[in-house]
């Protein structure tokens, strides 16, 4: 059952479904303001309706800030409360910095691709999660340029 684009100036969200999990398709930018409150809003929402798992696909999201980002962050506990989790997925180099820089980087299963995202949900699949320690070494050793001070 996919459902409307709901939209706000700076982010649209496509919610559509991939067996049995809600996938909310991200476009534009989660920053502070309307865009976080339309996340928390569509989450609440699917929460209510007794979808409890979900992926955010970021493919399309350029910008996410601190706010944005501790916006997922209380998505997620709101899917554990009610059962199910949050997965993430096609995060850039950016976003997996600003994750990692916040120190969340084991609050969060990321996914380079949709398929093992929704295979994460099934115990009898073979799912392959996002190496977030090499990673973390890589962007040791190529750093991007601090943009957040």
């Amino acid at each position: 059952m996919d459902s409307e684009h709901q939209t706000t100036v700076d982010l649209k969200i496509n919610q559509r479904e991939k067996e049995g999990i809600r996938i909310l398709d991200l476009q534009g930018r989660l920053v502070i303001g309307p865009p976080e409150a339309l996340l928390r809003e569509v989450v609440l929402a699917i929460a209510k309706a007794g979808e409890v798992n979900a992926i955010l696909n970021f493919a399309a999201t350029h910008e996410v800030d601190e706010d944005g980002l501790e916006a997922i962050v209380l998505c997620s506990a709101r899917l554990r409360e009610s059962g199910g989790a949050l997965k993430l997925v096609n995060l850039s180099r950016a976003h997996m910095e600003l994750i990692v820089r916040v120190g969340l980087d084991t609050v969060f299963e990321v996914f380079k691709d949709e398929q093992n995202a929704v295979d994460s949900f099934f115990p009898d699949r073979a799912s392959h999660p996002f190496d977030l320690l090499k990673f973390v070494e890589d962007l040791k050793k190529h750093p991007l340029p601090k943009i957040w001070e």
